[in-house]
């Protein structure tokens, strides 16, 4: 008997498992929407940075790096990026050069919700198989995953 035939009960298909499932529509989905991003000059991680900097006039790179969930060092990465397409603005204090601001330029601001529009447009096509109930079911399952595993990352890739 062979070594493959001898393993094969022992080994599970790739489509047995949840996660393969999740993570073939996850790529899907967050491919098609970076497609989409192409024009604006924008990337899937710098549209999070800049949706997550919308609701406040301005903020630290510190306090965007704790609501997302990744180090000071990649948010900086990403300011930076966005700094040179003129999307965000930071300012330096004074009296404490180490401590900085930034906030969306009015650039930034107007843009924002072209590129909500264009999430929106994603996920309804993605989703659109599914009834509102359906939705809402699949969110409510996720954020229960999250939960339970205490997942604070937010994805931007």
């Amino acid at each position: 008997m062979s070594k493959t035939r001898e393993y094969a009960g022992a080994v599970s298909d790739l489509r047995t498992h949840v996660g393969f499932w999740l993570r073939f529509v996850s790529n899907h989905v967050s491919h098609a929407f970076a497609r989409k991003l192409l024009l604006s000059r924008v990337t899937v991680a710098e549209w999070v940075v800049m949706r997550e900097m919308f609701d406040d006039e301005e903020t630290s790179p510190g306090i965007l790096a704790d609501r997302i969930g990744i180090t000071r060092g990649g948010v900086s990465k990403l300011v930076d990026r966005l700094v040179s397409k003129e999307l965000v603005m930071r300012r330096e204090r004074a009296d404490d050069r180490r401590f900085q601001s930034i906030a969306l330029t009015a650039a930034g601001r107007r843009l924002l919700p072209q590129l909500a529009a264009l999430a929106d447009q994603n996920d309804e096509e993605f989703f659109h198989p599914l009834t509102a109930k359906e939705r809402a079911v699949l969110v409510a399952t996720m954020k229960k995953l999250v939960q339970a595993h205490g997942l604070q990352t937010v994805p931007t890739e």
